[in-house]
């Protein structure tokens, strides 16, 4: 009960005064800190129940109950461990298995489990595992494979209940892969009462960009008068342009999503993106509460308007908040300096990541500094920082740096780029025709013809809309 109820300090109390424990409490126990979000203490319980349960033993709800907890953790390599150790596994066992690794991204192994739970033919899988195979799917861009799952589902279970369950996970992979005749074919046989049907065909559609067809599957939806949600509004509003965004931003005033961060976060993106950063900043300061996903979409806002010290500002005032920024918050912070030309203050907030905030810059961080020492035409800089990454500098890193040189007439530091970038991408003529360009408006011709020369030995041909000769300007 203290579980359910979110009071799981409660429920570890009178787990701890109960004189005799049988193996449903311990799994009760276990059961009440996954569902609350603490998965490493139910593996902590099963540690205790090892040691002293009392001769209580572990049972298939007690190992199922340690899976999901390890695979929330991320750590689905232990689950599997776990697995091993169930003598007759069940569908649940398989499902939370297939689920957990589509979790983090090993959808290719996730699809690897439901054939191997197949293949063995001890189990039948239920909606669930054929819903969180058909993800794997989507991702893996397996359409031969998700349409065998789709059989296969029809074959084991009445198509109603197949439909009602996994026809979501299923629309999703046909209208994500574009396949709108097979996404169109299971879109008319499921529940158009049920708002799940509608955002699963409106998700796959803004996916695959088809805009228009998902505004009008919006439309169709509003029509039929089914409930919308904030899932269907977060779909939606990233492709909306300025009036129907204003339209949807009515309606969830009128509708009361005042709680629903995620519907909040879509309109700032909207308004963001459509040049109206005053609308953006309007509907975060309305917030009734903000995660960390408002605060990155704000800041990001105000950075791309050029608005570098709102953004600086917005970011003092997100750490006094309690909400700690992550590497995207930074990446989003140093774009802004880069954009509005806050060259000492980006400088200054790049090395606060490690000093303040113990994080390690990634290569993206990198090429912000980079991007913004090279704008202010301090390309020196710029390639002796390039020079102290502890990552090998990408061709987007030595690509930003290039371009500043042939925008500043700096030959030197454009030679070193462009050798650099060449040893990275030998094959790709923009790079020498960059370097060329350099050398023609500077009056070096040799220079310019000996990299001609280059090209022709590396077989490259001129791209289209690049000049080899200097415009003189």
């Amino acid at each position: 009960m203290y579980s359910k109820c979110g009071d799981v300090g409660s429920a570890r109390q009178v787990f701890d005064e109960m004189s005799e424990r049988d193996v449903f409490s311990w799994n009760s126990m276990m059961s009440g800190y996954v569902w609350n979000g603490l998965p490493h203490k139910a593996v902590e319980v099963l540690g205790v129940m090892k040691k002293d349960g009392c001769g209580c033993e572990p049972d298939v709800v007690t190992w199922n109950t340690v899976m999901d907890a390890y695979c929330r953790m991320g750590q689905c390599c232990e689950a599997s461990r776990v697995f091993g150790e169930i003598e007759d596994p069940n569908v649940i066992s398989w499902t939370i298995l297939i689920s957990g690794y589509a979790g983090v991204g090993r959808h290719d192994v996730s699809l690897g489990i439901f054939r191997q739970m197949v293949n063995v033919g001890m189990v039948s899988p239920d909606v669930d595992a054929l819903s969180g195979v058909l993800v794997s799917c989507r991702h893996l861009g397996a359409l031969a494979s998700g349409k065998e799952i789709h059989g296969y589902g029809l074959k084991i279970m009445c198509g109603d209940v197949f439909y009602r369950s996994a026809g979501a996970a299923l629309l999703m992979l046909y209208a994500g892969w574009g396949r709108l005749d097979c996404a169109d074919n299971v879109f008319w046989r499921m529940d158009k009462s049920d708002v799940v049907t509608w955002n699963a065909m409106i998700f796959g559609l803004v996916d695959v960009g088809l805009v228009d067809l998902a505004l009008d599957c919006f439309r169709e939806m509003q029509g039929r008068g089914v409930g919308i949600d904030g899932r269907t509004i977060s779909s939606i509003l990233p492709v909306c342009d300025l009036r129907c965004g204003k339209e949807i931003h009515a309606y969830v005033r009128k509708c009361n999503f005042s709680g629903v961060i995620p519907v909040y976060n879509a309109l700032i993106h909207m308004y963001s993106i459509r040049g109206c950063i005053a609308y953006a900043y309007s509907v975060f300061s309305t917030m009734v509460a903000r995660d960390l996903v408002s605060w990155n979409t704000i800041i990001g806002g105000f950075g791309t308007h050029g608005l570098g010290q709102t953004a600086l500002e917005l970011l003092q005032e997100m750490s006094g908040s309690g909400v700690r920024p992550d590497l995207v918050t930074f990446s989003c912070a140093l774009s802004a300096c880069s954009h509005s030309g806050l060259v000492n203050e980006g400088i200054e907030l790049f090395y606060r990541m490690t000093k303040d905030f113990s994080m390690t810059p990634a290569r993206e961080h990198f090429s912000c500094v980079v991007d913004m020492l090279a704008r202010a035409g301090r390309l020196e800089d710029a390639f002796h920082f390039i020079n102290q990454m502890p990552q090998e500098p990408n061709n987007h890193v030595w690509g930003a740096l290039l371009a500043a040189c042939q925008e500043h007439q700096n030959i030197s530091v454009g030679k070193l780029a462009a050798e650099k970038l060449i040893s990275l991408e030998p094959h790709e003529a923009g790079h020498y025709v960059t370097l060329s360009n350099i050398y023609s408006r500077a009056g070096r011709w040799d220079d310019a013809a000996r990299v001609r020369k280059m090209m022709d030995g590396h077989g490259l041909l001129k791209p289209s809309g690049h000049s080899l000769v200097g415009t003189g300007s």
